[in-house]
This record gives structure tokens, sequence and C-alpha cells, in this order.
């Protein structure tokens, strides 16, 4: 197995590199789809549009996105035998940390799509910055890998 995933390496990298730009894509839109969701009238149209925007984006981008990141990434990290090193244990750590925020914003889209709005727009903005800076911490680590 580990010669084929030796030989498949640079094939599995591109493909995590690949879905890893499409799921931090939605992690960055799903937000700001909330903000304009909750500025439209409730029960309008334009509601009942945002939260058809909002599933199809975690049906057909997130979740997909997601799935494929996490496998190609365990199969690229097999591949290079990356397991005892530390930063692929903080890398970890922040994906899964992605992970959660993916599955705290698909729980947020079915609250929108009952009615409730718990939070502000400043709140959802500030929230939108969460997927850039792990994906800054995320890419030192693998880059540089400091440990």
């Amino acid at each position: 197995m580990e010669q084929i995933l030796s030989t498949t390496y640079l094939w599995l990298k591109a493909g995590h590199v690949i879905f890893v730009i499409f799921w931090m894509a939605g992690l960055f839109m799903l937000p700001r789809y909330f903000v304009y969701h909750q500025e439209s009238e409730p029960g309008s149209a334009e509601e009942q549009r945002w939260i058809d925007r909002e599933a199809k984006l975690r049906k057909i981008i997130l979740t997909p996105s997601m799935i494929a990141v996490w496998v190609l990434g365990l199969l690229t990290a097999s591949a290079i035998g990356a397991w005892s090193e530390g930063w692929l244990h903080a890398k970890l750590l922040f994906v899964l940390g992605l992970s959660g925020y993916h599955g705290w914003l698909v729980a947020y889209s079915k609250k929108l799509a009952r009615g409730e709005r718990p939070l502000t727009g400043k709140k959802l903005r500030l929230l939108n910055e969460v997927p850039g800076l792990a994906a800054a911490v995320i890419v030192i680590l693998v880059v540089v890998k400091p440990f």
C-alpha cells in the first residue's frame, strides 16, 4: 500500500490542495450569505432564495470538499510517513477546528432556515475571519514545519 501511495503522492497532494481551496471558498462564502440572509425580510421570497443558496453551497461544495480534504490529506500524510511529525499534529488540530466551524455553520444555516436569527450581522462578519486565520496558521505549519 505504501508503494502505491508514494507513487501517487504528488497527485494526492494536488487533489488535497484543490479541495482545500474549494472548502475554504465555501467557508468564506457561507457566513457572508448569512449576513445577506439576515438582512432579508422574514418570510419573503428573497429569504427563501438565501435558504436555497445556503443549502446548495453546503451540499454541493462545502461538505463534499471537506470530506475530500480529510481523505486526501490523510492519504498524503501516509504517503510521506508524517505521522510522527509535530507540525502534522498541530495542522490536524487546526483542521479539526475548521471542521467544527464547518459543522457550526451548517447548524446555523438550519437555524436561519427555521426563521431564527440569533447572531447580528457584525458577529457574523467577525466569524468570517476564522477560516482565514486558521488557513494562515496551517500554511505556516505545512511550509515552515516549525516542529
